[in-house]
């Protein structure tokens, strides 16, 4: 694969008039598909009752839960279908064929039944409405991110794209407020009965915008001149994986740029929700409330880092938020726990608690999907304090002895009522009740933001936010310029989807589980900080930079 260099001191020229509506129009249609995506994510616990009542709620819990990540699962899948029609028939009308698919998908889940009503045929159809989200998701970050890029002037491409890049933020900050207010007007109450339903119905309004805008679209130039003169490419698939030249380039960006954005925003975003939940203890309000703040304050920063990468290069933008982002998670999170549930980190530092068990009656408590059942005593009692934020060690008893639990010289034995006892011993020796605990950080309104403890964990919050938008900004232009055009759409979506889908999207099960395996409420953090700098050791050795690469070559 050649690639032309154009001259760096070549002065951009300014956007014209259409080539802002591209953007604007691509970025508001992408938002709405995040906005269509995430929507079921908050809401998986009620779409869980609603749709696998069935079940008993923890095996619902988790159906629900395992129908998101399908979501997720096939969207690399959706980036070969819809990347390879993207280079064969263009850009436009493959993302309008993808936000369609995303829209209807998510108002049929509005409208549709559920199992009290029709039964088995519910879960099955949430699923496959679950599984055709993700597909079209798979296609329409590729299709957004090349039409911008080869609308876009050279020596802009960063910026311009980077718009792009704030969509999911947005649609995840758009999702929330939605939720937010929709509960407030009906009242819990209605809306785990009914109003959930209201999100997922609003959707079709903002599908009916989205398509309208993109109708007015023309096709990307880049694409028109390779169409008008026959070098549009005739197999995508197999140029773009089945030619090892080719090929190579898209492992190195998977492993050296988009595994490592992948989890940095995965971490900053979704893991940083689902700790102050089920790991501080803080109620939903408060976390979605805080989240979106740390999110207000940093969105901006996406542009930002996109117009740097402009000047200094996207290479050094990304694998600096890497490294940073590795270095820092372990002191940051231990803030967010000290100004988030004192308490508890009281307890933490504090208490001594130990399971001790026959070392042939403790399994593996590596449950990334949520799917196994324990049956031994020793597994019961760990998965519990795990599920409890309780930091807890193991250790080796006689063959044969029953299950202990130490705390502090307190000894408790594993009985039927052992959650319980458990329990009562732990609030003794000083870890917090949920329910009681008045320390832990809470939110009295939206606008709630200025007591320090709030203003500090906001802060920290927005620092993770920050390191976000590092990766991500000047991300889509890096995977722009790495590939041809003519196989463009379909190289650069696969390793974006299996980045951000596989690596990303199972971060915050998987993270849990190896807090749930270790009894440490901060080792789930080895796992980005680990892929983080794999990303920055192979792309500092082998990511080549581009942003003054001429993207309209595609030989």
């Amino acid at each position: 694969m050649s690639v032309t260099t154009a001259g760096a001191a070549a002065k951009p020229r300014p956007m014209s008039r259409e080539e802002k509506k591209v953007i604007f129009a691509s970025s508001l249609g992408t938002v709405f598909e995040w906005y269509d995506f995430y929507l079921y994510g908050s809401l998986a616990a009620i779409i869980g009752a609603q749709f696998f009542s069935a079940y008993p709620p923890a095996t619902r819990d988790i159906f629900a839960l395992l129908a998101f990540a399908a979501g997720f699962l096939v969207r690399p899948f959706g980036a070969i279908v819809f990347g390879r029609i993207g280079d064969l028939v263009g850009r436009k009308y493959t993302f309008l064929v993808t936000i369609l698919i995303m829209g209807l998908s998510t108002f049929i889940v509005g409208i549709l039944p559920n199992a009290a009503s029709i039964g088995i045929a519910a879960p099955i159809i949430l699923i496959g409405l679950r599984l055709l989200q993700g597909l079209a998701l798979g296609g329409e970050y590729g299709g957004a991110a090349t039409y911008v890029a080869e609308h876009a002037p050279h020596g802009r491409r960063g910026f311009y794209t980077s718009w792009i890049q704030t969509t999911a933020t947005l649609g995840l900050f758009l999702s929330l407020i939605v939720i937010l207010f929709t509960r407030t007007i009906v009242g819990e109450q209605n809306f785990a009965a009914w109003g959930w339903r209201v999100p997922f119905l609003v959707s079709i309004a903002l599908l009916g915008v989205s398509v309208w805008i993109r109708l007015q679209l023309s096709e990307s130039p880049t694409f028109q001149k390779m169409k008008e003169e026959g070098t549009t490419s005739k197999a995508p698939l197999s140029e773009a994986f089945a030619k090892w030249g080719n090929l190579k380039v898209v492992l190195i960006a998977l492993f050296g740029l988009v595994a490592g954005q992948g989890v940095v925003w995965y971490t900053g975003q979704f893991y940083a929700l689902f700790f102050l939940q089920s790991i501080l203890k803080v109620d939903g309000y408060t976390s979605n409330l805080l989240i979106a703040w740390s999110l207000v304050f940093g969105t901006g920063f996406f542009v930002f880092f996109g117009w740097l990468s402009d000047k200094i290069g996207r290479k050094p933008i990304i694998l600096a938020g890497c490294l940073i982002a590795a270095a820092s998670y372990f002191p940051l999170f231990n803030m967010i726990t000290t100004y988030a549930n004192p308490p508890l980190e009281k307890a933490i530092q504090n208490i001594r608690v130990t399971v001790v068990s026959d070392p042939g009656n403790c399994g593996s408590l590596f449950n990334p999907v949520g799917t196994r059942i324990y049956t031994q005593p020793c597994d019961l009692a760990r998965d519990f304090l795990a599920k409890s934020s309780v930091k807890y060690s193991t250790e080796a008893g006689p063959a044969g002895s029953p299950v202990q639990l130490k705390i502090n010289d307190t000894v408790i034995p594993y009985t039927p009522d052992f959650n319980k006892n458990a329990l009562a011993a732990l609030q003794t020796a000083g870890y917090p009740a949920a329910a009681t605990n008045k320390d832990v950080v809470k939110m009295a309104h939206p606008f709630d933001i200025f007591r320090p403890q709030v203003a500090a964990v906001i802060g920290l919050l927005f620092i993770l936010v920050l390191f976000v938008t590092m990766v991500y900004g000047p991300i889509a232009a890096a995977l722009v310029e790495l590939f041809p055009a003519r196989i463009r759409y379909t190289s650069m979506s696969l390793p974006y989807h299996i980045g951000n889908g596989w690596f990303g999207g199972l971060l915050p099960a998987t993270a849990f589980a190896m807090v749930a395996a270790t009894g440490d409420i901060y080792y789930g953090l080895w796992y980005p900080i680990v892929i983080a700098l794999m990303t920055f050791v192979i792309g500092l050795l082998f990511v080549p930079e581009t942003k003054d690469r001429n993207i309209d070559h595609w030989h």
